[in-house]
């Protein structure tokens, strides 16, 4: 079947009033030629990526440099595909293939040293489980068909009103939320999590589609400077935790709106953006180790700026009399810290040789995450699968659990359950359903709830540390925020 062969939406009467923002999927000529560039570009760039590793990657054995290579075109694949493409469908299983180059591809080919760890076979072992994954993943998703839905449940709005002017005031709620979140305790720890949750959607829906607007150039240009100035106070104030993964996620989610929307890369934002974070990453261990380890408060609100100023100078001018920090330093590199490749040779060379099989205890935990918890006092906590990964590993002690999280990966779990089985599962499963609803959604206005439920999947693609349970439970909180307050208020309140 052949996309042209998509049942179009039916005619509802009466008319709905629309917000003007349009269809998840909609091609024009002119997205189709903005398409191509892109294509053209991202062609060039995986050309430039691969004569790059392939000449400066630090591995001995050339079947790991041909691994690594091939792990950077299976994950790039999909993200060319849809760049060619004349559709402005939202890029959610290209987004989950995308993370593969930065957690496992570049840890492999710049010679990660937790990697020294490893024998060669396990290694290895590792790689074709990752390559695995690429392949039956893509194939899934290529081979995978399903009509456009067209009840009104799909094809109808559900916010509508010139619901854009709006969006503005999601963000600041937000921004209030991440100020107050970080710098009081006005918010009761009980409500934190309900709150949390409600902020974020509403922060997730108003930045990518104002920033899908944006590529698609209908933002107004008065709400462009209202758009980046409350997107970098959400930045500023998230990494004032020091804590970059908040407020990277924040970046990421604008930048693929506004690819998705234009078809096009924000290069000065990039150009700008980029040494920033890479600055500060450089000086983040040194200021973990005195504010976090060393003891000393966090800063204030009216402190924040004396903070940065502290946090840039530790990154450019650093202590070298400072062993304990230096040492925290070395090979922290911004790519390197986000490598999973690691844990699953950890996974691999463990089990089944000397751990057997989970089979599957871990995703046990799954269905309790679906239940409120003001429904279930002792529900167990979201990130309980890490937990026992880790002590079963022999990472954490149980009381280390309640102090640090491990970062284990989908891969990793899958594998510790049922090996490469495990993988072809999840690599199916997730190519498989993330096509279907997709697809299903091809004629959903944006605003419809299989819009809203498509930004919220697509944000959280690129949680590829997390563990089934965890990522579950975080995106089913996310979906009640984003797609239960709308139904509430649609069909209860008369909103």
């Amino acid at each position: 079947m052949t996309e042209s062969e998509d049942i179009p939406p039916p005619e509802i009467a009466p008319p709905i009033k629309t917000s003007g923002l349009g269809n998840i999927a909609v091609a024009t000529k002119k997205s189709g030629q903005s398409g191509n560039k892109l294509f053209s570009g991202g062609l060039g760039a995986l050309a430039v990526a691969l004569i790059y590793y392939a000449k400066t990657a630090k591995v001995d054995d050339p079947v790991f440099l041909y691994c690594g290579l091939l792990m950077i075109v299976g994950a790039a694949l999909p993200s060319l595909l849809w760049a060619k493409r004349a559709d402005n469908r939202f890029p959610v299983f290209e987004v989950l293939m995308l993370t593969g180059i930065n957690t496992y591809a570049i840890p492999l080919l710049s010679g990660h040293r937790q990697l020294q760890l490893y024998p060669g076979d396990t290694i290895m072992r590792a790689a074709t489980g990752v390559l695995l994954f690429q392949l039956v993943a893509n194939v899934s998703y290529a081979m995978t068909r399903g009509r456009a839905k067209t009840s009104p449940n799909w094809t109808r709005e559900i916010m509508t009103a010139n619901i854009a002017n709006y969006l503005g005031y999601g963000m600041i709620i937000t921004t209030a939320y991440t100020i107050i979140s970080q710098f009081t305790d006005w918010i009761p720890y009980d409500l934190n999590p309900a709150i949390r949750a409600v902020s974020f959607g509403v922060g997730i829906i108003s930045t990518f589609i104002q920033s899908r607007m944006w590529g698609q150039g209908t933002l107004p240009r008065y709400r462009k400077g209202i758009f980046v100035f409350q997107l970098v106070l959400q930045v500023i104030f998230s990494w004032a935790a020091l804590l970059l993964i908040g407020g990277l996620s924040i970046l990421i989610l604008a930048l693929l709106g506004y690819i998705s929307g234009g078809k096009k890369i924000p290069i000065l934002p990039l150009v700008i953006v980029l040494p920033i974070v890479a600055l500060l990453h450089t000086g983040k261990s040194v200021m973990r180790a005195k504010y976090w380890e060393g003891g000393t408060p966090m800063p204030t609100l009216t402190e924040v700026p004396a903070f940065y100023a502290e946090w840039v100078g530790y990154a450019v001018s650093p202590d070298p009399e400072d062993e304990r920090i230096k040492d925290k330093r070395e090979g922290a590199l911004l790519l390197e810290r986000t490598s999973l490749f690691h844990m699953l040779c950890l996974v691999a060379d463990c089990t089944p040789a000397r751990q057997p099989y989970l089979d599957g205890e871990t995703y046990g935990y799954v269905p309790a995450q679906l239940i409120p918890s003001f429904f279930w006092h002792g529900k167990p906590p979201s990130h309980i699968a890490t937990y026992r990964l880790s002590v079963y590993y022999g990472l954490q002690s149980p009381e280390d659990t309640a102090r640090t999280t491990i970062a284990f990966g989908l891969l990793a779990e899958a594998y510790a359950n049922f090996g490469y089985f495990g993988i072809v599962l999840l690599a199916f499963a997730q190519g498989f359903w993330i096509k279907k609803i997709g697809d299903w959604s091809r004629n959903s206005p944006i605003l419809s709830y299989p819009g809203l439920f498509l930004i919220v999947l697509m944000a959280w693609s690129f949680q590829s540390e997390l563990t089934m349970a965890a990522w579950i439970s975080s995106f089913y909180q996310a979906c009640i925020a984003v797609i239960g307050v709308p139904f509430v208020l649609r069909n209860f309140i008369g909103g």
